[in-house]
Formats: structure tokens, sequence, C-alpha cells
């Protein structure tokens, strides 16, 4: 399902629980993974020297023997995992992180990146850190190829032996993609798939509310248009519920997943035609990543587009979602 996997990590603390997520996939798969850190930014145009994202302290770029320490301390750090680990690589990369995170994504053709929500844990007390997501983890799901694995908390099972996936859909072009990676993961897996929707009934007009007749009308209507797009490509899934909930929608899809012990959720990652490589992550991602209590996995591009990738579907159920 995967053949090459990409972790990104600053190797501290903040990245554990995505480094053991990382190793188990690539172990699973037998996919090649690149452990890949970003270790500075020059500080003087195009001078010698840098920042390490890590320390914070200045190093001379020109010094191979820093390099190939910062591999070293990689490795030690992974040590454990690495023994049980036969295809991997370690990589590391100058600039600013997310860029240089993305740009070995697509010169890697990965199929899969896998990260944590934040890079360092110096600011884990502030009510930023708790409420805001990594720039890191934000700018590289908005613009990445490929699914981005996030993983803020420890995996109550391995991904592959998840007994459900939460697939949330808006009805997006992105949401046609996202739906299609986790039917091919609950496919691969033989898991329970749970397609859900929440109807967002936040007043659109101050002091407006609509009324229940209408949310219900919108609430079957949502169920009626997942039957006829979703149902005729889930061949081969025989546990598969719809829901369709109404409210706040990611308040919803995160109450939905706790209440169902979701392993996975799946949900796209939404760009709108106008938005910078500058803009902040969509408040909706941005809010489930923070708070849900399973990785979440976030799609922003329809699988037409990947030229290479072991779990994308036949050509026919891929042109059929859109």
């Amino acid at each position: 399902m995967f053949r090459k996997i990409l972790f990104a990590t600053t190797a501290s603390p903040a990245c554990d629980h995505a480094a053991a997520a990382a190793f188990n996939l690539a172990r699973k798969y037998k996919a090649r993974l690149i452990i890949f850190h970003v270790f500075g930014v020059p500080t003087r145009g195009h001078g010698p020297y840098i920042v390490d994202v890590k320390t914070g302290q200045e190093e001379n770029l020109t010094d191979r023997e820093y390099t190939a320490w910062i591999r070293e301390e990689i490795r030690n750090i992974y040590a454990d995992d690495i023994k049980k680990t036969q295809n991997l690589e370690i990589d590391c990369g100058v600039g600013v992180p997310y860029r240089e995170i993305l740009r070995k994504a697509r010169a890697e053709d990965v199929d899969a990146i896998v990260m944590g929500s934040h890079t360092c844990m110096a600011d884990g007390s502030t009510t930023k850190y708790r409420n805001v997501v990594g720039d890191t983890l934000q700018y590289v799901a908005k613009n990445a190829r490929c699914p981005v694995f996030v993983i803020s908390r420890p995996c109550t099972k391995c991904l592959w032996e998840t007994s459900s996936i939460v697939c949330a859909t808006d009805f997006s072009k992105a949401s046609h993609a996202a739906f299609l990676f986790a039917s091919s993961m609950a496919r691969e897996i033989g898991c329970r798939l749970l397609i859900f929707h929440s109807v967002d009934i936040t007043p659109k007009h101050f002091g407006i509310l609509e009324n229940q007749e209408s949310i219900e009308k919108k609430v079957q209507a949502a169920r009626n248009r997942i039957e006829r797009e979703y149902l005729p490509l889930m061949q081969g899934i025989d546990k598969y519920e719809i829901h369709v909930w109404e409210g706040i929608p990611h308040v919803e899809l995160l109450k939905f997943a706790r209440e169902t012990e979701a392993n996975l959720l799946v949900m796209a990652h939404r760009k709108s035609e106008s938005a910078s490589d500058e803009s902040p992550l969509g408040s909706m991602v941005e809010q489930v990543v923070l708070r849900a209590s399973c990785p979440v996995v976030s799609v922003n591009r329809p699988l037409t587009e990947k030229k290479t990738g072991l779990w994308t579907m036949d050509r026919e159920m891929a042109h059929a979602a859109h």
C-alpha cells in the first residue's frame, strides 16, 4: 500500500509518537523509510552559517563533521527502531523546514508523509502551543501532493490493526480524494469504514437560525448524496456506515470519532483558489488535529494527480469520483 514514506522529524521528544508510527508503517508494508531533518536556515544571505532548528545555536554549514554528527545523532535516537527496519535512509536539509520537506517529498515521490503536530516542546506550556498547530505542519499539510499522517498522541493500535476509520466529507473535490484514500485503507486492512458528514447549522446571519424542518431536509439530502456518490465506489468493503449529524462541523466530527472509538480519521484540507503559499491551514483541519484522540490524515489533492502509489484505485473508479 505504501512503497516510500517520508518521516519529517526534529529528533526531539515532540516527534516520538510520529516516529513510532512511521517505523511501524515502513516495516508493515516493507516500504522505504526516509528520515528527514531540516537543521537550519541561512542567517546571512547565502553565507555558510545556519541556526540549528533544534538547539538554536549558530553552526558553520561548511563543516562536514557537523552534518555527519546530526545524522549520527538521529541514528542514535532511533537506534532501536532502525535495527528493526531494513530499508531506510537518513537525510538532512538546510532551509525553511516546510519548504525543504515538500521539496524532498516531491523529489522522492513519496506515498505518505508522517509528522507530529509540533516540531518542538519548548513552548509546550503556552496557550499558543496548545491551541495552534505548528507552522511546519500547517504548510506541509496544505501543499503536500500525498496524504499527511499527523501523529500527535500515542497510537493505541498499529495503523494496520485499525478497527475503524472515519472519513469526513464535505462533498468537495478534495473530500473525494480523502474518501478514496480512506476506502483503500479500509479495504486493505479489512476494517470498518464510517463515512461522516456534519450539516453546518452555524448561523449565516447574526440572529437568524434555521428551523428544524430545514435542517432535517439537509441531513437527508446529505445522506442521499453519500449513497449516490460514494457507495458505488466501495466494492470489497462489507463493513461500512453512513452518519450525518448536525452542528458545528469540527465539534461534531470530534465527538463522533470519540464515540465510535475511531483509530484513524481521514479528512480533506480544502484550499481556496486564491490562497497563497503562506496562508494558514484551514481552521477545520487545525481544530481536529489539535483535539483528535487518534491519528489524523490530511488529504488535499485528488488521487488522479498522483503519478504513482500502491494505494491508488483503478482509473475508472478514481474517474467516477469526480
